[in-house]
């Protein structure tokens, strides 16, 4: 998956929103102050060459919908993040966040609950 820029993911969150739309679609679902209507169809543009994005003509009117997902998408940037900051260490991670982050007890106490819940799913084989 290639990499894009603060102001593509921006496009992307937004069409992600709307599920599909054509440039002014998405133009409205970002914040201000939003950039150019030709800045927005440019960066459509790039994240449809880098596979992002995809489109449907309708005579001259292009209607663009994602092509990747959120989840993969996240899926991707947690990947990465934790290969180049915590050496691939999904425990140095969570006990980086644990404490640098300040969680609160609740949120802790959930979190340990989803790791429970995971860990009997894993030794009973019902992942």
């Amino acid at each position: 998956m290639k990499e894009i820029t603060q102001a593509q993911e921006e496009i992307m969150r937004a069409l992600w929103s709307i599920k599909e739309g054509v440039v002014n679609d998405i133009l409205d679902h970002l914040e201000e102050p939003r950039p150019a209507y030709n800045t927005v169809s440019t960066v459509v543009r790039v994240l449809e060459k880098k596979g992002y994005i995809g489109h449907r003509t309708y005579g001259k009117t292009h209607v663009y919908y994602p092509r990747i997902g959120q989840k993969e998408y996240a899926r991707h940037q947690i990947k990465d993040l934790l290969a180049s900051h915590f050496s691939n260490s999904v425990k140095s991670m969570v006990s980086f966040f644990a404490r640098e982050e300040k969680i609160e007890l609740q949120e802790l106490e959930e979190i340990r609950k989803l790791i429970e819940e995971e860990i009997e799913k894993q030794k009973t084989g019902n992942e």
